[in-house]
């Protein structure tokens, strides 16, 4: 071998270590981005941040996001996207909260307000998975639709001096941690489940890879696309009820920065795994980077509206990253 052939061989070799360097970075980026977060807010704040009580505060503020969250990766996982999921969360708990003030008991108006986000997530699959109408231009159309029932419910106003045993819901402990935090663990490990072990997430998995390709190997990919957006819709209804319970009182426009975060949870995990597909954990860490991010910033005295601003940098390099991992594949 040549000098010139050595000098070519070894040039490919660093620029082979280089990438996959470049690749591990990446993919570890997220975790490493909740860390230094953690790390940097606790050096501004040591007294504060990682005192018990902030801790649980933090999981508190997240659970209801985290939950939504779960919502959005069910439908992105076959490539898709849910503008409605918040919407739906705030129609289920306006349903639950005004069914109980007219003298439901808690239970049933809780089972009919589940009911209305599982059928808003069986009208979403329809539209997406049936008419083969755009899940972009389907859910922006529900949410719009949605937006206006929760008015309509709640008559523009908010509704509150709801039952005790409903509020306990929200505001109830064990173990000195809300029941929220738990619920929603609850609900991230059934999810993480389904898509992991189950033929059904399998098959979710396989129609974001590629819809066609699933489809000639017998996949009946409009009867699964319709089961996520089903499942998203129920799941998103959960959130609601419990955000409602949580806050004692229920509106039309509650949560709904949660449609945000909850897509800025999802690309931020996407970036963990080496598919960069949606995933439960990524998205379970992308969701405590909003939720460190929010907290330390409050804790600062930071202004709500940089805030917003910070929010929206992470939404630009959440997709970013996510679209090199797309490449990658």
């Amino acid at each position: 071998m040549t000098t010139t052939e050595k000098e070519r061989t070894g040039a490919v070799m660093v620029a082979g270590h280089a990438r996959n360097v470049g690749t591990r970075l990446m993919q570890g980026g997220t975790v490493v981005a909740l860390v230094l977060l953690v790390v940097f807010f606790f050096a501004m704040r040591p007294d504060v941040f990682l005192t018990f009580t902030n801790v649980r505060n933090i999981l508190y503020q997240v659970s209801i996001l985290a939950i939504i969250a779960g919502a959005q990766t069910l439908v992105m996982v076959v490539g898709d996207f849910d503008l409605s999921v918040a919407a739906t969360s705030a129609l289920s708990g306006a349903v639950a909260a005004s069914l109980m003030l007219q003298g439901v008991p808690v239970m049933p108006a809780i089972a009919i307000a589940l009911f209305v986000g599982l059928l808003i997530g069986m009208i979403n699959g329809a539209l997406v998975a049936f008419l083969n109408l755009s899940a972009f231009v389907a859910t922006l159309a529900t949410m719009t639709s949605v937006i206006g029932l929760a008015f309509l419910v709640t008559q523009g106003t908010t509704l509150f001096n709801l039952p005790p045993e409903f509020n306990a819901l929200g505001q109830g402990r064990f173990l000195e941690i809300p029941l929220p935090v738990f619920i929603a663990i609850a609900i991230s490990a059934v999810l993480w489940f389904i898509l992991r072990y189950t033929t059904l997430g399998r098959r979710w998995y396989a129609i974001g890879g590629n819809a066609e390709v699933s489809r000639l190997s017998g996949v009946n990919v409009k009867r699964a696309r319709f089961l996520a957006f089903s499942a998203a819709g129920l799941v998103a209804a959960i959130g609601g009820v419990l955000l409602a319970a949580r806050l004692g009182s229920a509106s039309a426009i509650q949560g709904e920065d949660n449609l945000m975060f909850s897509v800025a949870a999802v690309f931020l995990g996407m970036t963990i795994v080496r598919s960069g597909a949606a995933n439960i954990v990524g998205t379970m860490v992308g969701v405590a980077i909003i939720g460190v991010m929010s907290n330390g910033l409050n804790i600062l005295g930071v202004n709500a509206y940089v805030q917003q601003v910070v929010t929206g940098i992470i939404i630009i390099a959440a997709v970013t990253l996510s679209s090199f991992k797309n490449r990658e594949r």
